[in-house]
């Protein structure tokens, strides 16, 4: 009899800790693939709900792809981003921080306004990165794993930092991919929260900071650049 109770009790608690095992898995693989990187903090929360990362990329085709976006982005609002764009870059060349001869990034670049808007104002040597190519002006690519070899770019721009689920790899890939003295410049909303397919929310500049590591700050201005307040440059140390 007491045999009998002692290998129910021994059962019972290996199946408690099998589930328990299966429990702090499932919840580990979550974290792995949706949760905040290390660095993500109080002033800037990766937003919950991806099951995985193919979940994620997804969600962000379902807008990169939307047709009538794409018109607008093409038409209406072509002209008008470029105008703002060039004058963005024109205000970085006149402190010296873009120059005709870089070799220059644009991430998350879309239809590429961003990439035209630098080779109108004398940048030639541009290209844009997006999960859906535009050819010429933008290639495919994913921000979290940059399709280009190490101290490839003079500067980099981008407006989609929001939409980032890493931005620990989305940072280190900018860091890796641009020369030593190299200038990376990201346009961000702080006043207010991005759209539904932003995958992160911040609320200061001091998780930019911690998370360009092999970079100084050179400046931290008020823009107004489509929904986004915020201009932080860094350049890479040499």
């Amino acid at each position: 009899m007491k045999t009998s109770q002692t290998k129910l009790l021994v059962t019972k608690c290996l199946l408690f800790s099998l589930l328990l095992s299966a429990t702090f898995f499932l919840l580990f693989s979550l974290q792995t693939t949706a949760g905040p990187p290390p660095s993500a903090g109080a002033d800037l929360r990766i937003r919950p709900g991806y099951s995985s990362y193919e979940a994620y990329i997804q969600k962000q085709l379902n807008k990169t792809l939307n047709p009538k976006l794409r018109k607008v982005w093409t038409t209406r609002d072509w002209d008008r981003k470029i105008q703002v764009f060039a004058n963005f870059f024109d205000g970085l060349k006149q402190k010296q921080l873009l120059f005709n001869d870089s070799k220059a990034l644009c991430i998350g670049a879309r239809v590429g306004q961003e990439v035209e808007a630098l080779r109108r104002v004398g940048v030639s040597d541009s290209v844009g990165i997006d999960l859906v190519p535009y050819p010429p002006l933008v290639l495919k690519g994913d921000f979290h794993h940059q399709p280009f070899d190490n101290e490839t770019f003079d500067f980099e721009f981008s407006n989609v930092f929001d939409h980032a689920l890493y931005p620990n790899h989305f940072v280190g890939e900018i860091e890796r991919t641009l020369k030593p003295s190299g200038v990376c410049v990201l346009h961000v909303a702080l006043s207010r929260r991005g759209d539904k397919y932003s995958a992160n929310d911040l609320y200061s500049v001091t998780p930019l900071k911690a998370l360009f590591s092999r970079s100084e700050l050179v400046h931290v201005r008020t823009v107004d650049g489509f929904g986004l307040d915020t201009e932080v440059v860094f350049r890479k140390r040499i």
